[in-house]
């Protein structure tokens, strides 16, 4: 199986689109949360088929009209702040967060941890767990301070029978390409 990987949306329509695309031939979705609007679920309802699987960010303000509007696509599941799975054989977990996924990736119960939040792209094996953060479909990071910092508008593709996940850009031209940026690596 194929799970892409999605996060930090941010209501940008535009890279969103692009990146659906490309995964349009994976098996299922999973977003990490912060899609922002509600009617981001309408694109992602409309563009996508297969199973789609949500957890809520921070930045998921509505939840009414996000679990109204994901009510109308048979496909689209909400887990609230948490979801474990079994896909292809292997165990996965989802989390906003990266503070609270990363404990999940040392507890070693899992084969993939996905997480996003800091919008910084990261494919690290702890162990047997591969901790996946697909970065931010938005394309910026901010500090502490607030600052904000252009980043590349990235996802992953999670593979179950390897076991492996790649990642992806999408561009300005809102092509998607190979990532091959710098991982974060904390």
């Amino acid at each position: 199986m194929r799970l892409a990987v999605l996060s930090d949306i941010h209501d940008n329509v535009w890279k969103l689109d692009a990146a659906l695309a490309a995964v349009a031939d994976t098996d299922a979705l999973i977003c990490c949360g912060d899609l922002c609007s509600p009617f981001v679920v309408h694109q992602i309802g409309k563009a996508y088929a297969k199973p789609v699987h949500i957890v809520f960010g921070n930045n998921d303000g509505d939840h009414f009209r996000i679990t109204a509007n994901a009510a109308r696509y048979a496909q689209v599941r909400l887990h609230g702040e948490i979801f474990t799975a079994e896909f292809g054989g292997r165990r996965i977990a989802v989390n906003h967060f990266d503070a609270i996924a990363r404990p999940i990736v040392d507890s070693g119960r899992f084969d993939a941890v996905c997480f996003g939040h800091n919008h910084r792209f990261e494919i690290k094996r702890h162990g047997a767990t591969l901790a996946i953060n697909p970065g931010a479909i938005m394309g910026a990071a901010f500090g502490a301070d607030g600052t904000r910092e252009e980043v590349a508008s990235t996802f992953a593709v999670y593979d179950t029978e390897s076991g492996e996940a790649q990642g992806y850009e999408v561009t300005a031209e809102l092509r998607v390409v190979q990532y091959r940026g710098v991982q974060y690596l904390p």
